[in-house]
């Protein structure tokens, strides 16, 4: 009988970097919620940026089922990368396990990330004011690391700078 291999490498700082590198340079991403009224899970795609120690952030309307769900169960799951040309399996990307902490809009921080969040995206501009508008700060507790074949990576909230 074969041995089984396992698939997943050893976590390596270029691995790492590629997975944070992932998360700095997102437009958006995948976010996988519990759906408020079923428990379902639910996927939908959001804009995101990052505060300034490289933790995902989301500017989500209280109006959507992805902000009525994360407010109910904030874990969620955030998927990031982007294909190229060719296979899109074959370009890297990383889920993230993560906690969803609303911000207060009162105080500095609030000021402080929508001017990051402006920056990263200009177009947020139409609706970043707008009262049912709020950050949440994914707070990441695990993350799997796709770099494209035969590089997967188990990464640990230290990786990303969390506990």
């Amino acid at each position: 009988m074969a041995e089984k291999i396992n698939p997943i490498r050893e976590t390596s700082a270029e691995a790492i970097a590629l997975a944070r590198g992932l998360v700095s340079a997102a437009k958006y991403g995948a976010l996988a919620f519990n759906d408020p009224n079923t428990g379902a899970p639910d996927v939908s795609r959001v804009a995101v940026a990052t505060d300034f120690s490289g933790m995902p952030i989301l500017l989500i309307s209280d109006l959507s089922r992805h902000t009525q769900g994360l407010a109910r169960d904030p874990r969620c799951a955030l998927m990031v990368g982007e294909p190229g040309k060719g296979d899109p399996l074959a370009h890297p990307r990383v889920t993230l396990a993560c906690l969803a902490k609303k911000l207060a809009r009162e105080g500095g921080e609030f000021d402080a990330l929508a001017a990051r969040f402006l920056a990263h995206q200009p177009k947020t501009a139409l609706y970043i004011g707008f009262a049912d508008f709020s950050f949440f700060r994914l707070e990441v507790q695990s993350a799997a690391l796709n770099g494209g074949f035969g590089k997967a990576f188990n990464l640990t909230a230290a990786d990303f700078g969390g506990v």
